[in-house]
């Protein structure tokens, strides 16, 4: 029997990511990322829940996600649902479930950084403004 383990989140980041790296080398960046419910309660007044989703990303999204994220910004986060589990030093037990994302996508335009693959070409001319085929200097 097939299975299915998916997870597609949008929401703020919490604080902004820390990128450290594997033992073996490969860069791992981990994020908060706030998600919002608003719904009515049955007197009629308006409530609001968050929910905190801590997101990791791996090799180069990770290096994607240190360089163009900062606190605040929207993202779409796509990944599967993974629980962690360890034992602290003064034997307490503790579990976290992480989103461990293959897909982000930088939804606000905050920031100085062109995101990749957006950054300006320099031949564009200004709206109203046409080029002709003489006036490339290539």
């Amino acid at each position: 029997m097939a299975s299915l383990n998916k997870v597609m989140i949008i929401g703020n980041l919490g604080s902004e990511p820390e990128m450290r790296f594997a033992p073996n080398g490969n860069p791992v960046t981990s994020f908060s990322v706030a998600t919002n419910w608003m719904y009515t309660t049955p007197e009629g007044e308006r409530k609001q829940e968050t929910e905190w989703f801590t997101v990791v990303a791996w090799n180069k999204l990770a290096e994607q996600c240190n360089q163009f994220l900062t606190k605040g910004r929207l993202v779409f986060a796509e990944g599967r649902l993974r629980t962690r589990t360890w034992e602290s030093q003064d034997g307490q037990k503790h579990s976290r479930a992480e989103v461990v994302a293959n897909r982000v996508v930088f939804l606000d335009r905050q920031g100085v950084a062109p995101l990749p693959g957006e950054e300006k070409k320099a031949e564009e001319a200004p709206p109203g403004e046409e080029v002709e085929p003489d006036d490339i200097p290539f």
